[in-house]
């Protein structure tokens, strides 16, 4: 079969950029699809952790990149009852970049995609929405299909969707653009789609939901001359409420009861501005900037994943693969280390054209045991204290787990560097 590229990357957000930007160095022909015109979406995660500096610095890039507008947390401190308390000091953390670093990710994605225009073996596509797979099987049913194949019915791999044949291979993506129908052919499909993967639903793969008890309110708010530096968390009033620092605004995670939007919007936002300089009264005398709820973005949590992350000529990777809850903020963290092993896994398979789905597996056997703990560190966590705070209309302490010293150095590294580092192969 005669193909267009050598990968086809689904889902221009951090993970797939810095995935093709990896094998774009190496000299692979990578075409990556983005859906929409631009990278400019409201409430996107703004953060850049210390693993991501990391690699950009190893790829040259780290003093450029922080030449763009940003700001820098240095501790995550929560407002309690009896004053703060320093729940993750950065500035301990063994690194070159002991902070978070916050810039708006469209302007982190435009940095990306400076450095991959000046590559001719990177090809960006904006406005290219991928709707159908190209595929062939064993018994020669080959085509498009905008969803897997039915009544076909073999044993599968866990987590796939038992109407499509198990030996069933991925060979590229059909999508759509303003100029009309696309078919990309390509030996490897990689999905890095996000939350709500178009290309998980594609291939069949069944997504174990572990939803948390909780959505998220986001919104902005001005940020003024002598306010504090520190990322910080309030509860009150049965709410949990986290500050972030953007520089000259905050960026603030209101964190509701599942399902609680209705009853808060119905209050009307007198109620809702209200409640907000109950829990921060630093941030009373601009919260008459909410004047509309079109201000505010509604996130519905989702937390979760798939048993396999593969199937022939398809990878999924980032939250398309591992849903995160918003706890910590690692999302964007773990996604882009997972680039990270895969154009490390990858690269010589792809140069060679002798990819293998063991390869596949291989990206996927050394990323889950690092998902798997940090999943079950964010349930821990939302336990502890999300749901609890949540159910509460009395002030809370951090629970005293979180004093332990031992997590004064696990919980900074788990959220700023991962379960173990991860550097590319250069």
């Amino acid at each position: 079969m005669s193909y267009d590229t050598h990968c086809c990357i689904v889902g221009g957000g951090p993970a797939g950029m810095v995935l093709a930007l990896l094998l774009g160095r190496a000299g692979i022909q990578t075409t990556l699809l983005e859906e929409h015109h631009d990278f400019e979406r409201d409430f996107r995660g703004d953060t850049v952790h210390p693993s991501t500096m990391e690699l950009m610095d190893d790829l040259g890039l780290a003093d450029r990149l922080l030449e763009l507008p940003h700001a820098k947390i240095h501790r995550l401190v929560f407002d309690g009852p009896s004053g703060p308390v320093v729940l993750a000091d950065l500035s301990r953390l063994k690194t070159k970049f002991p902070y978070i670093t916050m810039m708006p990710q469209a302007r982190f994605l435009d940095f990306l995609a400076g450095e991959m225009s000046k590559m001719p073996s990177v090809r960006l596509i904006m406005g290219a929405a991928v709707h159908g797979l190209l595929w062939d099987d064993p018994w020669g049913l080959s085509g498009v299909a905008d969803r897997p194949p039915p009544e076909q019915k073999v044993g599968a791999s866990p987590g796939i969707d038992r109407s499509l044949p198990e030996d069933a291979t991925v060979r590229g993506v059909h999508y759509r653009t303003r100029g009309g129908q696309h078919d990309l052919r390509a030996p490897l499909t990689i999905g890095a789609d996000g939350r709500f993967s178009r290309l998980r639903r594609l291939a069949g793969f069944q997504l174990e939901s572990s939803a948390p008890p909780m959505d998220v309110l986001w919104f902005r708010l001005p940020r003024h001359p002598g306010d504090p530096d520190d990322t910080r968390g309030k509860i009150a009033r049965g709410h949990l409420m986290v500050v972030l620092n953007r520089g000259d605004e905050w960026q603030i995670a209101y964190v509701i009861a599942k399902g609680a939007y209705k009853e808060i919007h119905d209050a009307g936002l007198p109620a809702f501005r209200q409640a907000i300089a109950e829990m921060a009264p630093e941030l009373a005398d601009r919260v008459d900037e909410i004047q509309d709820w079109r201000q505010t973005s509604l996130l519905s949590v989702e937390a979760g994943r798939i048993k396999e992350w593969f199937r022939p000529g398809l990878l999924l990777i980032g939250d398309a693969a591992h849903v995160m809850s918003p706890v910590g903020g690692v999302g964007i963290n773990y996604a882009i280390q997972d680039a990270v092993v895969a154009a490390n896994v990858l690269r010589e398979p792809l140069q060679q054209g002798r990819l293998r789905l063991r390869d596949l597996a291989a990206v996927q056997r050394q990323r889950e045991i690092p998902t798997r703990i940090i999943q079950r560190f964010q349930k821990i966590a939302q336990e502890q204290v999300v749901t609890r705070a949540l159910a509460s209309d009395a002030p809370m302490q951090p629970p005293p787990v979180m004093r332990l010293p031992v997590l004064r150095d696990l919980v900074p590294r788990l959220v700023a560097q991962g379960v173990w580092p991860v550097h590319p192969k250069l």
